[in-house]
C-alpha cells in the first residue's frame, strides 16, 4: 500500500500487517509517500532498488529485527535514517538504538503527529548534511566579484536588474532592510558601468550633524563659519565622474532636502560660503531602510526629493527570503574567518544548519557574518556545531527539541474515545479496520460508536458520519 505525498518517500517495516495499514494511512495523511513491507529482508530489497528517504522499522520482528536493520542500513544506505519503534520503551532500548545510528525512537502505539514530526525532521536532517558537505567544495557565487554571493531566485533576479541597469546615469534607490548588503549593490552598479574607472564615495547621512553634513557634500571655501581655516571640497566634487553612494537618506535633514535637490536638478553646486557655483558630473545612489513613501506622506522627505532619487528603485531581499543562500553565506562566512583566524573549521554541523535555517535574522547578512565569526572563535572542532552558535540564534532550536508539556488529566473513558478517533482518523473512517487495529469485536466498536453519538460528541459524529463500513 503507497500514498502519494510531497514531504518524502518512507519505508515502513512491521511483521504486523494491521498495524503496516494504520501507520500507512496516517503518514500518507500527513504527505508521505509510504511503502510497508513485513520483513527486514524485503525492506532491504525495497531499499536496493527505489530512492528512499528514511524508514521506520519495528524493533521486534522475526528474522532480522529493527536493531540489526538499522545497523544494515547505516552501512549500506548512511544517507537514509533509520526510526524505530517498540513496545517496549526502556532506556537501555533507546540507548541501544542511538549506539546504531537511529534517527529517532517511539513507543508503540506511536502519536502519529508527533512520529510525522520525527520522519520529517531526520529527512530534513539528512538532506541539510548532504547541503552542508557539498558547499564545502563548492566556492561561492560571487559572479560580479562584489561580495553578492547567493543564488536563490530573489538574488538572481536582483543581480540581473544590477547588470541591465548599471550602465545608465540615472539615480537609483536602493531600498532593503539594514545588514542586507544596500551598499554592496551600490559598488557593483559602479564596478559594472561606464563610471567604473573613476571614484565611489560613500557617505552616512544619519552619521554627522546637519551643518557638518552640508559642509561634507558640497564643501565650504575658507571663512565660511568658525574654524573655516581653508577651503574644502565636498563629497560631490571628491566623486566628479564617478558615483556617490547617499547611504541612509531616510535621515536627511529636512532644511537639506531643497538644497539637494537643486543641486540634483541643476547638475551644480554653490559650496558653503562661496559666491561661484561649480558644475558637478556624478551618478547618484541612495539607500534606505525607510519607508520613504511613508516619509513623504508623513511630510518628513520631499515628494520631489523622492521622485528625484527614485528613478530606479532596487530592493535588496531579506535574508529569511533568500532560503538556502543563508548556508552558502555561512559557509563563505566560515571559510574567510577560518583563513583569517588560522584555525581548522571547515563547515556547519547538520543540526547548526538548521539553526541557522530557522533563525529569522532580523539584522540579515550583517548579523549572520557576526556570528559566524563567533561560532569560528568558539569552535572546537571541524565542524560549527549548535554550541557554537550565539545565544539567540540557538534558541529557536532548543524551543523546537523541548519536551511537550505534560496533557492535562482526563478519565480513562474519555481517553479510551480519544484513541478510538485517532484510530478512525487514521484508517479514513473504515470501521472494520478499525476494529481489526483495535482488536475489538465490531459489534462492540459499533455499539461504544452509537453510545458516544447518542451523548452529543460531535467530533467523533462528524469523524464517522459516511464511513465506510
Amino acid at each position: 500500500m503507497t500514498a502519494a505525498g510531497a514531504n518524502g518517500h518512507v519505508v515502513l517495516v512491521d511483521d504486523d500487517r494491521d498495524l503496516c495499514r494504520l501507520l500507512a494511512a496516517a503518514l500518507g495523511q500527513r504527505g508521505f509517500r509510504v511503502t510497508w513491507r513485513l520483513s527486514a529482508a524485503e525492506a532491504l530489497e525495497v531499499l536496493a532498488a527505489t530512492a528512499i528517504d528514511a524508514v521506520v522499522a519495528d524493533v521486534e520482528m522475526t528474522g532480522m529485527n529493527g536493531f540489526e536493520l538499522c545497523g544494515e542500513v547505516a552501512r549500506s544506505h548512511p544517507q537514509v535514517p533509520v526510526l524505530l519503534l517498540t513496545g517496549h520503551g526502556t532506556l537501555a532500548a533507546a540507548t541501544n538504538a542511538i549506539r546504531l545510528g537511529a534517527a529517532d525512537f517511539f513507543t508503540k502505539p506511536p502519536d502519529f503527529d508527533a512520529l510525522a514530526i520525527g520522519i520529517g525532521r531526520a529527512i530534513q536532517r539528512e538532506r541539510l548534511r548532504g547541503t552542508v558537505h557539498r558547499l564545502r567544495d563548492v566556492p561561492p557565487v560571487d559572479r560580479g566579484g562584489d561580495g553578492i554571493v547567493g543564488e536563490s531566485p530573489a538574488l538572481r533576479t536582483l543581480r540581473d536588474v544590477v547588470g541591465r541597469v548599471a550602465g545608465s546615469d540615472a539615480s537609483v534607490l536602493v531600498t532593503g532592510e539594514s545588514g542586507t548588503g544596500k551598499e554592496l549593490v551600490a559598488r557593483a552598479l559602479h564596478r559594472h558601468g561606464r563610471r567604473a574607472g573613476e571614484p565611489f564615495v560613500a557617505i552616512n547621512c544619519a552619521a554627522m550633524p546637519e551643518a557638518l553634513l552640508e559642509s561634507e557634500l558640497f564643501g565650504h571655501v575658507r571663512g565660511a563659519f568658525t574654524d573655516a581655516r581653508t577651503a574644502r571640497v565636498g563629497l560631490f566634487q571628491q566623486a566628479r565622474g564617478g558615483t556617490l553612494f547617499l547611504d541612509e537618506v531616510g535621515e536627511l535633514p529636512m532644511a537639506l532636502q531643497p538644497k539637494l535637490l537643486r543641486v540634483l536638478q541643476e547638475r551644480r553646486l554653490r559650496p558653503v560660503g562661496g559666491d561661484v557655483e561649480v558644475p558637478i558630473d556624478v551618478r547618484i545612489v541612495a539607500a534606505t531602510n525607510r519607508d520613504l513613501e511613508q516619509a513623504v506622506r508623513e511630510r518628513r522627505f520631499r515628494e520631489d526629493l523622492f521622485f528625484r532619487l527614485n528613478v530606479i528603485h532596487l530592493d535588496v531581499p531579506p535574508l529569511r527570503g533568500r532560503g538556502d543562500d543563508v548556508l552558502l553565506l555561512a559557509q563563505h562566512f566560515i571559510a574567510r574567518c577560518a583563513q583569517q583566524s588560522g584555525k581548522e573549521v571547515t563547515g556547519l554541523s547538520p543540526a547548526a544548519a538548521e539553526c541557522l535555517l530557522g533563525y529569522g535574522w532580523p539584522g540579515n547578512v550583517r548579523e549572520l557574518q557576526n556570528s559566524i565569526e563567533r561560532a569560528v572563535v568558539f569552535a572546537e572542532h571541524t565542524e560549527i556545531v549548535v554550541d557554537d552558535l550565539p545565544e539567540r540564534v540557538r534558541q529557536r532550536q532548543v524551543a523546537a527539541e523541548a519536551v511537550p508539556t505534560r496533557p492535562p488529566l482526563v478519565p480513562l473513558r474519555e481517553l479510551e474515545r480519544i484513541h478510538v478517533l485517532r484510530v478512525l482518523d487514521a484508517v479514513a473512517g473504515n470501521r472494520t479496520l478499525a476494529a481489526q487495529v483495535l482488536e475489538v469485536d465490531r459489534k462492540t466498536l459499533f455499539r461504544k460508536l452509537k453510545q458516544w453519538r447518542a451523548e452529543g460528541r460531535g467530533a467523533l459524529d462528524a469523524a464517522v458520519r459516511g464511513a465506510p463500513a
